[in-house]
Parts: structure tokens; C-alpha cells; sequence
């Protein structure tokens, strides 16, 4: 006693466009920002304090590790 269930599909979301609606889309995310604007790919330097600042700043309430006995 099988049932042929046809799934449902939902017109919702990224999976359910065909291909060359989801690469349009996808393109226009690499081109947000003008390449003159991109200042971490210009300089690798600056883009390395930055990141050393953000660990820095987002670790800096740790607490030390615990020294066992």
C-alpha cells in the first residue's frame, strides 16, 4: 500500500533558481565594492593589523589558562 507522493517544492531561496539566475547573482557579490575602495587587497600590511587588532580586541577578556596541580 505505496502512496506516490510528489515532493513539494518551494519557490523560496537560492537552490530552487535555475542555474543562470544563481551565477548572475553570485557575479554581482565579487563586484559590491570598487576595487579602488578595497583597501585589504591593495595593501597586505594593513590588512594584517587589522586582523591582529580584531583578535586582539575580541580575546582580550579571556580568562588565563588554569595552571593544574
Amino acid at each position: 500500500m505505496t502512496k506516490d507522493v510528489k515532493p513539494s517544492t518551494s519557490n523560496r531561496g537560492f537552490a530552487s533558481m535555475d542555474a543562470e539566475k544563481q551565477r548572475e547573482i553570485a557575479r554581482k557579490g565579487g563586484r559590491s565594492v570598487p576595487n579602488e575602495k578595497r583597501s585589504f587587497s591593495q595593501n597586505h600590511q594593513l590588512a594584517s593589523e587589522a586582523g591582529r587588532k580584531g583578535g586582539h580586541s575580541s580575546h582580550s577578556n579571556r580568562r588565563p589558562d588554569r595552571v593544574e596541580q
